[in-house]
C-alpha cells in the first residue's frame, strides 16, 4: 500500500537515499531541503520551520504516514544548534498532528555515532531546556573548539540531544500513546558531501576509522545503508520498535563501549 512521507534533508546524501528508496518502493515523498526540493525552507529559522508545515499540510491534504528528519550540519557555528536540534524537534511536533490520520504513523530522525563523544554541558543543559536563544549563546562561545575525537563539540552535542530526546518523548501519550512509533538511527561514517574530502586521503580514512572503527565493510557505508534502515523503521512494518537509538556504524559502538547493553 503506498503512503505518504515527509523526507528532510532530501537534496543530498542520506537524505536523498531515503527519498529515492521510498519512491522506488511506490511510495510518495514530499522532499525539504534549503534548494532543490518540494519544499524549500531553511531549518535553522522559525520562519523556515513554520514554513515546512504549512507547506507539506498543503501539499499532502493534511494527513501524512511518516516523518524522516535526515537534515543536518557539521559545520562548528550556531547554525548547526538551530538545524541538528531545534530545525529536528519542530519538523516531529510541527508535524505530529498530520500523522494523526494515518493507520500506521511513523516518525525517525537521524542522530549520529559522535554522540558518544564529549559534549559540552552548558550547551547540552540549553538544547534539552527547549531555549534556543541559549542554546546559540553556547555555540558562540564554544567557536571552532572541538572534542577529544577531534570533532566538533557542537555537532557532537546535538547529536547526542536529539537523541536523549527521542529517548524521553517516544513514550509520551501524543507518541507511543497515539500509536506513532518515534526511533532515531545513530550512523557512523557515510560516504556523502559532509564526508568526501577525508575519505578522498589515507590520513583522512585512517582518521575517521580512528573515531569510527568498522569491521562490518568499514571504513564508510553508502548513504543506502542507513536509508535503508529509515525506510523501515517508518514502515507499517514496524509495529513495536520505538525510543530507540538504532546504531548503524559497521560495529564502531559496540567496540568503543563493549560493556554497554
Amino acid at each position: 500500500m503506498s503512503r505518504t512521507y515527509v523526507v528532510t534533508g532530501a537534496a543530498s546524501g542520506i537524505g536523498k537515499a531515503t527519498a529515492e528508496r521510498l519512491e522506488a518502493d511506490g511510495h510518495r515523498v514530499i522532499g525539504v531541503d534549503i534548494k532543490d526540493a518540494d519544499v524549500v525552507a531553511d531549518l535553522s529559522t522559525g520562519e523556515g520551520r513554520t514554513a515546512l508545515v504549512h507547506e507539506v499540510e498543503q501539499r499532502s491534504g493534511g494527513r501524512v504516514d511518516g516523518v524522516i528528519a535526515v537534515a543536518g550540519l557539521v559545520a562548528a557555528s550556531p547554525v548547526t544548534v538551530g538545524v541538528n536540534y531545534f530545525g529536528a524537534t519542530a519538523t516531529l511536533e510541527g508535524l505530529r498532528p498530520l500523522l494523526a490520520g494515518s493507520d500506521a504513523p511513523r516518525a525517525v530522525v537521524v542522530a549520529s555515532l559522535a554522540a558518544l563523544e564529549e559534549v559540552d554541558e552548558g550547551l547540552y543543559e540549553r538544547l534539552l531546556a527547549d531555549d534556543e536563544p541559549g542554546a546559540r549563546r553556547e555555540a558562540e562561545r564554544i567557536g571552532t573548539a572541538t572534542n577529544a575525537a577531534g570533532s566538533s563539540a557542537i555537532y557532537s552535542t546535538t547529536k547526542k540531544a536529539i537523541a536523549q530526546w527521542v529517548r524521553t518523548h517516544a513514550k509520551d501519550p501524543e507518541w507511543a500513546g497515539a500509536g506513532i512509533a518515534l526511533n532515531a538511527i545513530a550512523p557512523g561514517v557515510i560516504e556523502t558531501p559532509m564526508t568526501a574530502a577525508a575519505l578522498q586521503s589515507a590520513e583522512g580514512r585512517a582518521a575517521l576509522d580512528a573515531g569510527a572503527p568498522s569491521p562490518l565493510n568499514g571504513p564508510a557505508a553508502p548513504p543506502a545503508a542507513p536509508a535503508a534502515l529509515l525506510v523501515w523503521l517508518a514502515s507499517a512494518e514496524n509495529t513495536h520498535v520505538t525510543g530507540q537509538i538504532v546504531f548503524i556504524d559497521g560495529g564502531a559502538e559496540s567496540i568503543r563501549r563493549p560493556e554497554r547493553i
